[in-house]
């Protein structure tokens, strides 16, 4: 009976990616022509030697280490000391199904509150809800890039001095497309060491910067940044579901934890996925010319479309990473509320009643729902 479920979740509804992907699905099932624009999946292919990789090893069956194969585990720590120049040790790396994944173990295992930027990623909230942890938003604004800034971070650390937290910074951004810069990284960095706030880093897109120009935040606060990151936005391989924890030694303690839960939880992740993202991680031409060549399209495509949606009277910075857009469209209100919607959520099920088109309304990130 409804009654005797946990509070917590008792009005919980899916995630809002997931409702609008499914939606999509039922709509081009009926015959309806659906241009899905809600869910963040990569329209490239899986990389060819990654592939390759999976049909080789298409035979393992076993139950792998839970914190995940040493060999891939491997990988990761070399390709983390390659693109971040700071020593990483295989010990370091957990290996999950999904990143999603982990960010629930986490949150689970820390008893500490959230804090993350308004807007953002649409499952960071509702896991904090379900497991019963307070969150924080930092406010952001257009003007600011929907960027959080270390001001906005000191002051919730000072209404309650000490208070365990972790920040998930999730850059290049889902769901604006920005990036943050060394400058901007550098400074919340100095806040969060500090405050002895624990990072959770969140560079799923980091190798889809359009530019090739990833900076991140581990070099600069590297005792207390946990890197997240994948195969499914730079692989394409969403379904694959593998995710990835990159730990400081200072925070052993907390990988053991969460490794503690996950041989209670889902075990180990899937072998076959895993021997295959040992290639994923390691050094190879093809996979650079791959990268090179999915962020030459992402960067026209997130060129193109900006320019449109100004033209039509929208506000809305150019993509520096990712393949999403935030646009704005306070400027059209009168001509949107007109039509009958007067928040966000009203205007894109108008969207897509009317044409087609599938997108998430600014609510779903954290914005409030009179935004547009």
């Amino acid at each position: 009976m409804k009654e005797n479920l946990n509070p917590r979740v008792r009005d919980l509804t899916p995630s809002a990616t997931v409702a609008i992907n499914d939606r999509s699905n039922e709509l081009q099932k009926e015959g309806k022509e659906v241009f899905k624009l809600g869910l963040g999946q990569s329209p490239f292919p899986v990389p060819s030697p990654v592939i390759e990789a999976l049909r080789r090893h298409a035979g393992e069956k076993a139950y792998l280490h839970v914190k995940g194969l040493w060999e891939l585990r491997e990988a990761v720590a070399a390709h983390h000391q390659r693109t971040f120049d700071i020593e990483c040790s295989p010990e370091d790396v957990l290996i999950g199904p999904g990143s999603k994944e982990l960010m629930f173990l986490l949150q689970l295992v820390y008893d500490g509150d959230l804090v993350i930027p308004s807007p953002s990623w649409v499952s960071y909230a509702p896991q904090a809800r379900i497991l019963g942890r307070n969150i924080c938003w930092l406010d952001t604004s257009a003007k600011t890039g929907w960027q959080p800034t270390a001001e906005n971070l000191a002051e919730i650390c000072l209404k309650e001095e000490g208070k365990p937290r972790i920040l998930i910074l999730n850059y290049p951004s889902n769901p604006t497309g920005q990036t943050l810069s060394l400058e901007r990284l550098a400074e919340l960095a100095s806040v969060a060491k500090e405050k002895n706030i624990i990072l959770l880093s969140d560079e799923i897109y980091g190798k889809l910067h359009h530019e090739g120009d990833h900076r991140s935040i581990v070099p600069l606060y590297p005792e207390g940044t946990i890197f997240s990151g994948g195969l499914s936005k730079w692989c394409g391989a969403g379904g694959w579901r593998l995710g990835l924890f990159v730990f400081p030694p200072s925070l052993r303690w907390l990988l053991d934890a969460m490794s503690a839960v996950a041989t209670e939880t889902f075990t180990s992740t899937s072998a076959p996925i895993q021997y295959a993202a040992v290639r994923a991680f390691q050094e190879n031409p093809e996979i650079e010319e791959y990268l090179r060549r999915a962020r030459l399209v992402l960067k026209a495509l997130g060129k193109s479309l900006t320019e449109r949606l100004r033209k039509a009277g929208a506000r809305v910075a150019t993509p520096e990473g990712g393949f999403y857009l935030f646009p704005d469209f306070t400027p059209l209100r009168g001509n949107i509320e007109a039509h009958g919607p007067r928040t966000s959520a009203e205007m894109c099920e108008r969207l897509l009643e009317d044409t087609g088109v599938a997108c998430l309304p600014g609510s779903d990130f954290g914005r409030p729902p009179g935004e547009l």
